[in-house]
């Protein structure tokens, strides 16, 4: 009882007018049921190998989409589509990996001049990783280091300059040369970085990364194939320059030009892929319709991605933390709004987005394509990687002004906010706030404070998530998307 009136006094804190919507007892008892063990539960089943691990278009990904619906329509939620449905489809290729062999050939000079080949097999998952939109080959081709792998000479910069990597692999960081403003920044792009090194002549890009990470965010492209390679690799050919990854990155970020050369080395790879050119991504997405006749066409978008990396090579990419538990927050604020027996003045639409992992396919096909018949976004409140930590970090649009508040009194209950920026750009690493963002709404980017340590590897499991944090993710969101849906 004590507690339920410490809700109340707290909750009439934040809406001290008399609603005109839902009441001070309403809202506190949807308040109230979101639940830590409920919404791990939901991140649970989720991340369940049941559902292979998400890649959107595989049947994995839309056996979890069509449950997903399930339960939007077993809470009552309004269906988007024309047919009655919750799911908005769109064409999104995929691409299964299905083994891969990397072979590292150094060659070795004698004291006498004679030259030797060592061989080291690199390990699939700790060494490297093949990109998840590799097309199958088999090549054995020599190295060549293109430092940010950009080719950019109306910018001055060319990485490619006086090199040549026809028939061979080149090899880079992710990055941009350091120059203020972003004019490097479409450069950055992965699949800007495969078309121009294919364009050239390359079999693949090796990019170099601490870890081999799992990545869709690319195009098939035929007879290309591409990879991941720890630093740790890398380190292996690059001391034939007495070099470490360290060091050049070091040396190419303090550099006012390209550092870019051949190397003494080759690698063997052979990699077998199957592509799927008709796969179909799918949002999945229902309505609380809003109470005021001159507001509801206006709606607040609750969302966040649903999709992870699949399971390829034997290996199964859960995406706990990425995304199941932003999935799970938001599906937790869904049903305590479904509880509401009078809704905010606008619109509340909950979102699941397909492909997020490849480019934020799904969030940008629904921002174009809004279902519903509304007549505007007014704002979207995204929630990604909502699982790991005791905190919440929150990104806001600072226009309108009043956002920031919103937040800030809605955590008056919780106490669980620990850092806030302003989101004044958006750029091609960005989650699926960004194609509402760049229409003109109000937006909202919801993260627990981490640390995220398994990002897009086999190790982001149930086993780190943590439900409290969840819990409190959700009734924040829950609390600011009311407010500012109801002002």
């Amino acid at each position: 009882m004590a507690r339920y009136l410490l809700s109340i006094l707290l909750l009439t804190a934040i809406f001290p007018a008399a609603l005109p919507a839902a009441s001070e007892d309403e809202i506190a008892e949807a308040y109230r049921s979101i639940d830590p063990v409920d919404v791990y539960a939901c991140c649970r089943k989720i991340a369940s190998d049941e559902f292979a691990g998400r890649l959107t278009g595989h049947e994995g990904y839309t056996a979890a989409a069509q449950w997903a619906a399930s339960k939007f329509r077993e809470w009552g939620l309004r269906p988007v589509c024309e047919n009655g449905g919750y799911l908005q489809a769109y064409p999104s290729p995929y691409t299964v990996v299905d083994r891969a062999e990397m072979i590292l050939h150094l060659a070795r000079t004698g004291a006498d001049g004679t030259r030797s080949c060592r061989d080291t097999v690199l390990a699939a998952g700790m060494d490297f990783i093949p990109q998840l939109y590799t097309d199958s080959g088999r090549h054995e081709a020599g190295l060549v280091f293109a430092g940010w792998g950009i080719s950019a000479p109306d910018l001055g910069w060319d990485d490619y300059a006086g090199i040549d990597v026809e028939g061979r692999f080149v090899v880079c960081f992710r990055g941009t040369p350091e120059r203020e403003g972003y004019e490097f920044e479409p450069y950055d792009e992965h699949r800007k970085r495969m078309e121009t090194a294919r364009a050239k002549g390359a079999v693949g890009l090796l990019y170099i990364y601490p870890e081999p990470i799992a990545n869709p965010n690319g195009d098939w492209l035929e007879g290309f194939t591409p990879a991941i390679i720890s630093e740790k690799a890398a380190d292996l050919f690059l001391a034939e320059r007495q070099s470490t990854c360290t060091d050049l990155r070091e040396d190419l970020s303090g550099s006012k030009c390209p550092i870019s050369f051949e190397l003494d080395a080759t690698i063997s790879y052979d990699v077998a892929s199957r592509h799927f050119p008709k796969g179909t991504g799918w949002n999945i997405a229902g309505y609380i319709e809003g109470s005021s006749p001159d507001s509801r066409d206006e709606c607040i978008v609750v969302g966040g991605h649903f999709d992870h990396c699949g399971l390829h090579m034997g290996m199964l990419f859960a995406g706990a933390n990425d995304n199941a538990s932003g999935s799970a927050t938001v599906m937790e604020i869904a049903e305590a709004f479904s509880i509401l027996k009078r809704p905010p003045k606008r619109s509340v639409m909950f979102v699941l987005f397909g492909g997020e992992e490849k480019g934020l396919e799904g969030s940008r096909y629904f921002a174009g394509n809004v279902p519903g018949g509304f007549d505007r976004v007014d704002a979207m409140f995204n929630f990604d990687m909502t699982g790991e930590g005791e905190g919440t970090n929150c990104g806001y649009t600072s226009d309108p002004p009043a956002l920031l508040e919103v937040l800030k009194d809605a955590d008056m209950n919780i106490g669980t906010l620990r850092r806030t920026w302003r989101i004044d750009h958006i750029g091609v690493r960005s989650s699926d706030f960004a194609p509402f963002y760049l229409k003109g709404a109000a937006c909202v980017a919801f993260f627990s404070n981490g640390p995220h340590l398994h990002y897009h590897e086999t190790g982001d499991t149930i086993y780190r998530i943590n439900p409290e944090i969840m819990a409190d993710i959700a009734r924040l969101g829950f609390l600011a998307a009311y407010k500012w849906a109801d002002r």
